[in-house]
């Protein structure tokens, strides 16, 4: 969390930048003669109320930037527990809430929050610039949500193909119209940083400025039609848990009034769930994982939760966790009632010892090195499978005679990989290379490996690179 506080006689003007870590989400709270408001609230959002706590303030107003596709947005979850009022962008008819439009204005204290409509990530996407009243009336600070990033500028293509080219030009003439206006000197404070699925290239920036976009954001460095011949070009990755992310965003999501407790289950009452269709994730390490787990279960490591769950586990089937020791699952529950996941029902007591100390069933899955894959292809060469992203894919280059499938796209593409030959798994370090692997087995695939140390290793060993 990035604070700042500054007090002026008897005026307090307080920032926040709240972090969530994984969704690389950022939400803001502003504060000023005892009143607050929260900007792109997240779910879990107990801190809110903590700093307005320890503030002695009150939460009056929360804003939304746009209708979310990442994650659920927390607004009718605090607005519960809360009693302040929720606004967007009135361009979309959302299920709570009230719409605002271009120039209107709220006041906090000294502050002034005055709203622009920049639409083209969404329609109703919406900055909110705030001035503060007491010092000047200049903008200080601009909340412009998923319409400009530090380095990078947001994906336009949420409305298909057909309307690529609208919704970039739209993009274009927000920013050049609406933001960058405002002056060199004003603060950004977009909905993401580095690591969004919401932006390719987003800096690792804490902060940044409209006049440093403007003279090192490549996206600001080129005309309109280049701008707009560069986004309809571009082809992200959308996993299918944006779909639901949409509906919760619009309609409102189910409220949790707090954090949902972890129910630890034994082994005789995990078998009745497996056996009715539950969702097994494995959050431990690739190497654990390979050694022994039980039959169907998801390779997703800790970290890679908040990126990957999307693209596999449903939102019906009860879900259960297992790990080794059971060790500061918190974190990674937030994660799952981050991306909407209530159907979270537990983690096996004892870790994943208990299972095969009960003689329970247990599989394996395959590893090897960079040296032993070399050896490997030298003599019978497997079908080797890429499973990177094609950013990396592309920019790194890739071990000759791969095919390249991205793991989180990997079912759709299981025709493309045959099943009368084995097959080698590699990624980055391991961790998605374990993930795929795990689909594989899920799919009766009974040959495949999974490549410890990826493209690192095999680059670090000296090996060729196709490009």
């Amino acid at each position: 969390m990035i604070t700042y506080i500054h007090e002026r006689g008897c005026c307090l003007l307080q920032f926040y930048k709240i972090v969530s870590e994984g969704i690389a989400h950022n939400s803001y709270m502003i504060a000023s003669g005892g009143s607050a408001a929260v900007i792109d609230p997240r779910r879990d959002s107990d801190c809110y109320l903590e700093i307005a706590r320890k503030n002695d303030c009150t939460i009056t107003h929360i804003f939304e930037t746009h209708r979310n596709e990442d994650y659920v947005i927390g607004s009718t979850e605090l607005a519960s527990r809360c009693g302040a009022e929720i606004y967007h962008g009135a361009r979309m008819a959302f299920g709570y809430g009230m719409g605002v439009h271009e120039g209107d204005r709220f006041a906090l204290g000294s502050l002034d929050l005055t709203v622009i409509e920049t639409p083209g990530h969404t329609e109703e996407s919406c900055s909110f610039v705030l001035r503060d009243r007491e010092i000047s009336d200049e903008p200080y600070m601009v909340f412009c949500g998923d319409t400009l990033f530090a380095g990078d500028i947001a994906r336009t293509d949420f409305f298909g193909n057909e309307r690529k080219r609208e919704m970039a030009e739209r993009m274009y003439d927000s920013i050049t119209t609406k933001i960058l206006p405002l002056g060199d000197g004003v603060i950004l404070c977009p909905a993401h940083g580095a690591g969004s699925i919401c932006g390719a290239e987003i800096a690792d920036h804490p902060f940044s400025t409209i006049g440093y976009e403007r003279r090192t954001n490549p996206l600001l460095r080129i005309v309109k039609e280049a701008f707009v011949s560069r986004r309809i070009t571009e082809t992200p990755y959308t996993p299918p848990y944006f779909r639901q992310m949409e509906r919760f965003n619009k309609d409102g999501a189910p409220l949790r009034t707090g954090m949902p407790r972890l129910h630890p289950l034994t082994v005789a009452e995990l078998n009745p769930l497996r056996i009715s269709g539950c969702q097994v994730v494995d959050i431990r390490a690739p190497t654990g994982f390979a050694g022994g787990h039980i039959p169907g279960s998801f390779s997703i490591w800790r970290d890679g939760v908040p990126a990957f769950t999307g693209w596999f586990l449903n939102y019906e089937e009860p879900i259960v966790l297992i790990d080794d020791f059971n060790l500061d699952l918190e974190p990674v529950l937030r994660h799952f009632v981050r991306l909407g996941y209530d159907n979270l029902s537990g983690y096996l007591a004892g870790g994943f010892a208990a299972w095969y100390r009960a003689a329970q069933e247990v599989s394996t899955i395959a590893t090897c090195t960079v040296q032993c894959l070399r050896q490997r292809i030298d003599a019978a060469p497997p079908f080797l499978l890429d499973v990177r992203d094609k950013k990396n894919h592309t920019r790194v280059g890739s071990i000759p005679g791969s095919y390249h499938v991205y793991v989180g796209e990997l079912p759709y593409h299981l025709d493309e990989i045959p099943r009368d030959t084995p097959v080698v798994v590699y990624c980055d370090a391991g961790f998605k290379g374990s993930l795929a692997a795990s689909v594989l087995a899920r799919h009766q695939y009974t040959d495949v490996t999974n490549v410890l140390g990826g493209m690192q290793a095999w680059m670090r060993a000296g090996y060729p690179v196709e490009k």
